[in-house]
């Protein structure tokens, strides 16, 4: 019996194969130990891919038919359109080649059936920074909470220098004396032109409002009511609305004999600015308590009372584009132009413009504003609407400018400063579709001519 010797652990089995055979640990190393080759790669720098490829397309063509590379390559540039000014249509470097004489295609009116009429390009518009004209206007009063400057349908400028009121053709030149108040310490706060362009009304420092026919130069009517200054007015139709110091607001009917239909009270200091929406259907009020309050046409307590201004309340200007847009400007201590909506009374939109703002007119084609400001500088801004990005600045008074009027085709503006001067700006664009011949506000071919707007009466 053979002897046999004892396991113990971690040796090796005893296997009960033969000698023959190999075990299977030696079969799995040596599957193990197979080297691993890499893929093929083929190398093609000696290989004509021009040629093998004419020959995959012309299979039965015969070994004579083969080109030559230096022919394939000419025939290559003629047909992809490269030459010798290595120009490359696929690198879009150059227009795509001339189709052949006579060729007409197909799908062109494919192409086209769709295609309307493009839009043009509006054009840039620039505002001159220097008046078209410049008048001459001496004895203006430098009172802030006056209203001094009106500017009519039929294109004639009143402009009231203390106790007169003159009348400016803007078509003509000429120069008119429409009244002269008969006290000597009597003297004009407010002008106002109705709508027809044949009547301007006149308020006074004694608490009188005149109406005047400027066809006859006479007056026609005085309407009586307040105890104090009447230092602001406004037209609605028939109905001539009156703000004055004693801070009450007056709706008269000029057609009848007993003209005074409403008595507005909500201001506690003087009514400095009053403007009738363009539908007529509310009137806006500032005052020098720093309110402004929005009353409705059928009369009483007022719709709206606005309290975010903080220094007086004069410049009002209503949108023509949106009915119920009013802007409002403050005084020197608020400095600020705000919007509001005026059907709800909300606040829209508030800009602080550094400066005492003291009048506003919104362009009738483009949706922009312009501003009259006060100290420090002086100057009339022109905004982009709701933006309110700053579209230019004009400079030239020498005080602050207290006033502001449009011409009726709404391109020019005319601007009262207390340096008693006249100044006309043509900074509003024209409308879009020209329906008339625009109104010109220079009689002379002169740019900039200074002329006393003082006259005597005919």
């Amino acid at each position: 019996m053979a002897h046999q010797t004892p396991r113990t652990p971690f040796s090796p089995a005893r296997s009960n194969t033969n000698a023959n055979q190999r075990p299977n640990s030696l079969t799995s190393a040596a599957k193990k130990a197979k080297p691993q080759l890499d893929r093929f790669i083929p190398s093609r720098s000696a290989l004509d891919v021009d040629v093998s490829s004419y020959n995959l397309l012309k299979e039965n063509a015969s070994a004579e038919e083969l080109p030559q590379r230096s022919e394939y390559a000419k025939l290559l540039e003629e047909t992809l359109g490269t030459g010798s000014s290595n120009a490359r249509i696929l690198a879009f470097k150059n227009k795509a080649p001339a189709p052949p004489e006579g060729h007409i295609n197909q799908l062109a009116s494919l192409y086209t059936q769709n295609a309307g009429n493009k839009p043009a390009k509006k054009a840039f518009r620039a505002v001159p920074s220097a008046p078209e004209r410049i008048l001459d206007a001496p004895d203006l009063m430098d009172d802030y909470y006056l209203n001094l400057l009106d500017w009519s349908s039929t294109n004639v400028v009143a402009i009231a220098l203390k106790g007169a009121v003159y009348l400016w053709n803007a078509s003509t030149g000429s120069i008119e004396t429409l009244m002269e108040c008969q006290a000597e310490d009597d003297y004009v706060c407010s002008v106002a032109w109705a709508a027809d362009g044949k009547h301007v009304s006149v308020g006074t420092s004694s608490a009188q409002v005149q109406i005047w026919d400027v066809g006859r130069m006479k007056q026609v009517r005085a309407l009586k009511g307040h105890s104090a200054r009447v230092s602001a007015l406004a037209w609605s139709g028939t109905t001539l609305s009156s703000g004055g110091r004693d801070s009450n607001i007056i709706n008269h009917d000029v057609r009848i004999r007993e003209h005074i239909t409403g008595v507005l009270r909500g201001h506690e200091q003087e009514v400095c600015g009053l403007k009738w929406s363009p539908s007529g259907q509310q009137l806006a009020s500032g005052g020098n308590d720093n309110l402004l309050h929005v009353w409705s046409a059928t009369g009483g307590p007022p719709m709206h009372r606005m309290t975010a201004h903080t220094a007086a309340v004069k410049a009002l200007a209503w949108c023509p584009f949106q009915a119920n847009l009013l802007a409002s400007g403050g005084g020197t201590a608020d400095r600020s132009i705000k919007f509001w909506n005026t059907h709800t009374g909300a606040l829209l939109n508030s800009i602080d413009t550094g400066s005492q703002v003291c009048a506003l007119q919104w362009s009738r084609h483009e949706k922009e504003i312009l501003s009259s400001h006060g100290f420090s500088q002086n100057q009339l801004c022109l905004w982009k609407y709701p933006s309110m990005a700053k579209v230019a600045e004009m400079t030239g008074h020498n005080s602050r400018v207290l006033h502001l009027a449009q011409s009726p085709d709404g391109v020019t503006v005319c601007s009262a400063a207390a340096d008693e001067t006249l100044r006309f700006w043509k900074c509003f664009a024209e409308a879009a579709p020209a329906k008339a011949a625009k109104a010109s506000v220079a009689s002379s071919a002169s740019f900039l001519r200074s002329v006393s707007i003082r006259a005597t009466r005919p």
